[in-house]
C-alpha cells in the first residue's frame, strides 16, 4: 500500500514525538516511525530505568549510613526482584503515556516496523510504501561491541542487557570508565555486587579537568570500588564459571574475573540500515549523520535530530534539536546548533553537573582564566545532610569576565548548576553574578561566592 503524507519522521525518541506533536497541530499530515519502543534509548534503556536505578541504591546507601545521623537502624537488605519491578513500572509508565498520546493525536499515524528510504522521498515500513515532501530522522544510537580479543568466546553485557538481569551479579566487571560505567558501578555495589571498573586511559572520564576525575574514583573506591586504569591488554577468557578480563600486560594483575561483564566503551549510530544511500544522506566516517548548523542533512528536505547526528550524546541535546528545528520551519526563527552551550550531568554520587568550558579546555582555546574553587565541606547545606564530598568550581576569561564554565561536584550538583547555566545563556558576568541574592540553606547560595572568590 501507498500512503502520502505533509511529513515523516522515523524514529520515536526525544525530539521524534514533538516534532509530530508540532507538525499535527500545525495541520500537517505525519507519520512516525519506530521499530521497537516508543520513547527511545531515554524512556527505555537510558534516563528513566537508569535513574530509577540510582534512586533505589541512594536508599539502601542511605539507610547503612543511619547511624551517621543519630538513627538506629537494623541490617540493611536489598531485593533486587523489587527494584527491578520498581524501574520496569517506571519505565512502563512512562512509554505507555507517550504511546496513549501519540496514538491519540489528530493528523498523526503511527506505523511499527523499520523504515528504509527507497528515494528522496520514499519509505517503505513492511508492506507499506510511505512518501513525504519532508523527513525527520531520529534513530539514535546502540552500544558499541569492540573486537576486543575472546569477546565473541564469552557472554558479556550492554547497558540494555543488564537492565534486563533477574539476580544481583556476585561480581561485576565494567570495561569502560565513563558516564555509563561509573553509573552502574555505583548502582551495582550498592546493591551489593563487587565491582571492578577498567578503563584503557590513565584517567577516568579523562576529559574532565583532573581533579574532577580524581574526585570521583576517590569518591567510588571509597565505597569498595575496584578501579584499574591505563589498562592496555583488553581480552577475555573463560575461567570455569568465571569471565577473566584481562587488564595489563606489563604491571599489577594481569587480569580480573567476573560473574559478569558489562562493556560500556561507547555508542554508534542506528544509520547502517536505513537505505541512507537510496536518499542521497550522507554520513561521516563513523556512521553519524552529516548535518548543517539547522540540523538538515545533504538532502535539503530531510533533516537529522538526536545522537545520529553526532551533535550530542543526551536527552536534552536531542530535545533541543527539535527546538531549533521546529522553530526554524514552523516559526521562522533562525536558530543554530552552534549557539547552544555544552551542558551535562554525571549521576554518580555526588553527582556532577556541568556546564561549558574545563579549565583544561578554555586555556587550550587561547583564554586567560580566572578560577574559583569551594570544597563542599565549605557548603553548609552539604554539611547539614552531612554529604561533603566534592566541589564547586568555576572559570571566567580574565579579559572579559566572560563565564567560560562551571563544574558542581556534589549534594545536588545536577540541580544548582542550572543558575550557571541560565546565566551564561544569559550572557551574565561573573561580577553580575556576584550580586545575586540566594535561598539560604542551598548549595547554590554559595556560587555567587565562589565567582566573588576568583584567583587573581
Amino acid at each position: 500500500m501507498s500512503r502520502r503524507f505533509d511529513a515523516i519522521v522515523i524514529g520515536a525518541g526525544q525530539a521524534g514525538p514533538p516534532m509530530v506533536g508540532r507538525i499535527a497541530a500545525s495541520g500537517k499530515t505525519v507519520a512516525l516511525i519506530e521499530r521497537k519502543l516508543i520513547g527511545g534509548t531515554c524512556v527505555n534503556t537510558g534516563c528513566t530505568p537508569t535513574k530509577t536505578l540510582v534512586a533505589s541504591a541512594y536508599a539502601a546507601h542511605l539507610a547503612r549510613r543511619a547511624a551517621d545521623f543519630g538513627v538506629t537502624a537494623g541490617p540493611v537488605g536489598v531485593d533486587f526482584t523489587a527494584v527491578m519491578a520498581r524501574k520496569d513500572k517506571v519505565v512502563g509508565a512512562s512509554r505507555s503515556g507517550l504511546e496513549a498520546w501519540l496514538k491519540g493525536m489528530a493528523n498523526c499515524t503511527l506505523f511499527e516496523g523499520h523504515a528504509r528510504f527507497l528515494s528522496p522521498t520514499t519509505v517503505r515500513v513492511g508492506d507499506d510504501v510511505l512518501e513525504a515532501d519532508r523527513f525527520f530522522i531520529n534513530v539514535g544510537c546502540r552500544p558499541v561491541l569492540p573486537d576486543f580479543p575472546g569477546r565473541d568466546q564469552v557472554r558479556t553485557l550492554t547497558n540494555t542487557t543488564l537492565l534486563e538481569l533477574d539476580a544481583l551479579p556476585p561480581r561485576l566487571v565494567i570495561v569502560g570508565g565513563s558516564y555509563i560505567g561509573l553509573e552502574f558501578a555505583q548502582i551495582f555495589r550498592r546493591f551489593g555486587s563487587e565491582v571492578t571498573v577498567v578503563e584503557k586511559m590513565p584517567r577516568l572520564i579523562a576529559h574532565e579537568d583532573e581533579g574532577v576525575s580524581d574526585a570521583i574514583r576517590e569518591a567510588l573506591e571509597a565505597e569498595g570500588i575496584k578501579v584499574r586504569l591505563a589498562a592496555e591488554c583488553i581480552r577475555f577468557a573463560t575461567r570455569g564459571a568465571d569471565i577473566a578480563v584481562g587488564v595489563n600486560c606489563a604491571a599489577g594483575e594481569p587480569e580480573e574475573l567476573g560473574s559478569h561483564v558489562l562493556l560500556a566503551v561507547g555508542r554508534r549510530p542506528n544509520t547502517d540500515d536505513l537505505g541512507l544511500e537510496a536518499a542521497g544522506v550522507k554520513v561521516d566516517a563513523r556512521g553519524y549523520i552529516a548535518v548543517d548548523d539547522g540540523l538538515r542533512t545533504s538532502v535539503p528536505h530531510i533533516w537529522a535530530l538526536g545522537d545520529c547526528n553526532g551533535r550530542g550524546a543526551f536527552t536534552h541535546t536531542s530535545y533541543n534539536d527539535f527546538e531549533i528545528v521546529a522553530a526554524n520551519l514552523l516559526d521562522g526563527a533562525q536558530r543554530k546548533v552552534s549557539d547552544r552551550i555544552p551542558v551535562y550531568a554525571l549521576y554518580v554520587d555526588p553527582p556532577l553537573g556541568r556546564v561549558g568550558l574545563t579549565e583544561a579546555e578554555a586555556r587550550a582555546k587561547g583564554h586567560a582564566v580566572r578560577i574559583g574553587v569551594r570544597p563542599m565541606t565549605r557548603v553548609g547545606r552539604a554539611v547539614e545532610k552531612g554529604e561533603t564530598r566534592g566541589f564547586i568550581k568555576v572559570v571566567v576569561d580574565r579579559d572579559t569576565d566572560a563565564i567560560l564554565g562551571a563544574a558542581i561536584l556534589g549534594v545536588g550538583g545536577d540541580e544548582a548548576i542550572h543558575g550557571v547555566i541560565e546565566a551564561m545563556a544569559a550572557g551574565v558576568t561573573a561580577s553580575a553574578y556576584t550580586r545575586v541574592m540566594a535561598i539560604h540553606p542551598t548549595v547554590s547560595e554559595l556560587v555567587p561566592t565562589v565567582f566573588g572568590e576568583l584567583s587573581a
